[in-house]
């Protein structure tokens, strides 16, 4: 029986100190009032609702007869290109991602171009140009 225990000492004091170990934390936790969400037993998730929606709009401007490509960055920052006939040329997305990177790259068939980008409203980039098949770039890297 005294070998058994002079072997054993050493496992029962850890397991009684992680036994204790655990209960305090436990009573320490619920004494001091944690967050729901890791209570033992709480299956329930918060929602993350989306916060500062941002209203993104690309525009095109120029002679109404003018006709071309436009490329720009759709909503998931993905390359997306479109043919216009007339201008002016728009399109707008919604997004609540916290930064938005927005790109627009347009040539036409005429001597004077513009775009511009505006975010909730705001002009955040416009360029006009001109020359031969003019081409127009506008750019915000963090809107």
């Amino acid at each position: 029986m005294l070998a058994i225990i002079k072997r054993m000492w050493i496992p029962l004091v850890v397991l009684i100190a992680v036994a204790l170990g655990t209960t305090g934390v436990l009573q320490l936790r619920g004494k001091f009032g944690s967050d729901e969400i890791f209570a033992v037993g709480n299956k329930t998730v918060e929602t993350i609702v989306p916060f500062n929606p941002k209203e993104v709009t690309y525009e095109l401007f120029g002679p109404a007869s003018a006709s071309g490509r436009v490329s720009y960055l759709n909503a998931d920052a993905q390359p997306e290109e479109a043919v216009f006939n007339g201008l002016p040329w728009t399109h707008s997305f919604s997004t609540t991602i916290p930064a938005v990177v927005a790109n627009l790259v347009a040539q036409g068939d005429v001597g004077q171009l513009g775009c511009r980008i505006t975010v909730n409203g705001t002009v955040k980039d416009e360029q006009t140009v001109t020359g031969p098949a003019a081409q127009a770039f506008c750019l915000v890297k963090a809107a």
